[in-house]
C-alpha cells in the first residue's frame, strides 16, 4: 500500500457562528455573500426542529455553495478558503486535527 502526506499549504479560515460572521458577508441583518441563510421548505427543517449532528435548531444554520454542491453550515464550523479560492465548511474537530495557525 502506498502512503501519502498532505502537502503543507496555507489556507484562510474563519469560524462561523451566525449570519455576518464571515468577513465578506457584510452585516448580520442581510444575507451573506459567502454563507447564506439556511432555507429548506421540507417540514423536518421548520420551526424549532434540531439538527441531529449539532443539536442546534435549523434556523441557526447557514448554507454555502461549494464545488461539490451546497452544504449546511453549523454554528461553530470553520469556513475554509482553499488553494483555488473555493470555500467549504469544516467541522471544528476536523479543523483542529488538520490545521494549525501560521505565525508570520
Amino acid at each position: 500500500m502506498a502512503l501519502y502526506r498532505k502537502r503543507p499549504v496555507q489556507i484562510e479560515a474563519h469560524q462561523w457562528h451566525q449570519n455576518g460572521d464571515h468577513p465578506e458577508d457584510g452585516p448580520a441583518e442581510r444575507e451573506g455573500k459567502v454563507v447564506r441563510y439556511f432555507r429548506r421548505p421540507e417540514p423536518e427543517y421548520a420551526g424549532r426542529t434540531e439538527h441531529a449532528l449539532c443539536g442546534r435548531i435549523w434556523h441557526d444554520h447557514g448554507w454555502i455553495d461549494t464545488l461539490e454542491g451546497g452544504h449546511t453550515v453549523c454554528p461553530g464550523d470553520w469556513i475554509v478558503t482553499g488553494v483555488q479560492s473555493e470555500r467549504y465548511p469544516v467541522k471544528p474537530d476536523i479543523f483542529a486535527a488538520t490545521y494549525e495557525p501560521v505565525h508570520v
